[in-house]
C-alpha cells in the first residue's frame, strides 16, 4: 500500500463510529480505585485539576494551590459518547498526554471523607476505562512538591482521538453536544477558568480561535 493510500485509510471523519465497550461496573469502579490507592506513597492526598474539575470540582478540598505536572500536557483528545457528545455524534473533552507540561490547581482532599470524594471523581471521570488513574509529580506554587492524583490519556482505546485536525475539530465544536452540555461551552469554560486564575493555555487558545466561529473574545 502506498503512503497516499495508508493516509487516507487512517483518516478520520466526522462522526466516527466508535464503540467504547461496556461501562465499568460498580465493582470495578472500587477495583480500580482500591488499586490506584495502593500505590500511593502516603501522606496528604492531592488531586490534579486542569479541566472541568478546575471549574466544577466534584468533590469539596480543604486545599487548593495552583500548580503544574511535567511530562503531560492538555489536550482536547478524548471522545466523549457522554457529557458532551452522544454515541451519534461524539464530543470531545480533555485528557492528559505524554509530553510537555500542563498548569492546573492541586486540590488536597478531606482526609475524614476520602473514600467518598474519591469514589465520586471515580463516577464522574471512569465510567469507561478511558483514562488510566495515575499518581503524578507536581509541583505547587510555591515550588513545594507533591504526589497529585491524574487521569492520563490511553492511547490504545477506541476513546482516545488524538490531536484531531481542525477542520474536523471545527465540526465537533459545532455539533457535538451531550447530558452536560457542548463541547464547545465546555472548552469556553476551561479556557476561561484557566484566564481567570492568571494560568492561559496559549496554545489552546491559538487553536481555539482557528476553529471558533464565531471566534470568541479572549481577553
Amino acid at each position: 500500500m502506498s503512503p497516499i493510500d495508508a493516509t487516507l485509510l487512517n483518516r478520520v471523519v466526522y462522526p466516527p463510529s466508535l464503540d467504547f465497550g461496556p461501562q465499568l461496573t460498580e465493582a470495578q469502579l472500587h477495583l480500580s480505585l482500591a488499586q490506584t490507592m495502593s500505590q500511593h506513597r502516603g501522606g496528604p492526598v492531592w488531586l490534579f485539576a486542569y479541566g472541568s474539575l478546575i471549574w466544577r470540582p466534584e468533590c469539596h478540598s480543604v486545599e487548593r494551590r495552583r500548580a503544574r505536572v511535567f511530562g503531560y500536557h492538555r489536550g482536547l483528545y478524548l471522545w466523549s459518547h457522554e457529557h458532551r457528545g452522544t454515541p451519534e455524534n461524539p464530543g470531545l473533552v480533555f485528557g492528559l498526554d505524554r509530553g510537555g507540561s500542563c498548569s492546573g490547581f492541586a486540590y488536597r482532599l478531606p482526609e475524614d471523607d476520602l473514600e467518598n470524594c474519591l469514589l465520586a471523581l471515580w463516577k464522574r471521570e471512569m465510567p469507561y476505562p478511558s483514562y488510566r488513574p495515575h499518581w503524578l509529580g507536581c509541583r505547587l506554587d510555591d515550588g513545594t512538591k507533591v504526589q497529585a492524583l491524574g487521569f492520563v490519556l490511553q492511547r490504545h482505546l477506541p476513546s482516545y482521538a488524538g490531536n484531531l485536525p481542525d477542520d474536523l475539530l471545527v465540526q465537533v465544536l459545532a455539533s457535538a453536544c451531550g447530558r452536560s452540555g457542548t463541547t464547545r461551552e465546555y472548552v469556553e469554560q476551561t479556557i476561561a477558568a484557566l484566564r481567570t486564575h492568571a494560568m492561559p493555555d496559549r496554545n489552546l487558545e491559538a487553536r481555539i480561535r482557528r476553529c471558533f466561529n464565531p471566534v470568541p473574545q479572549i481577553p
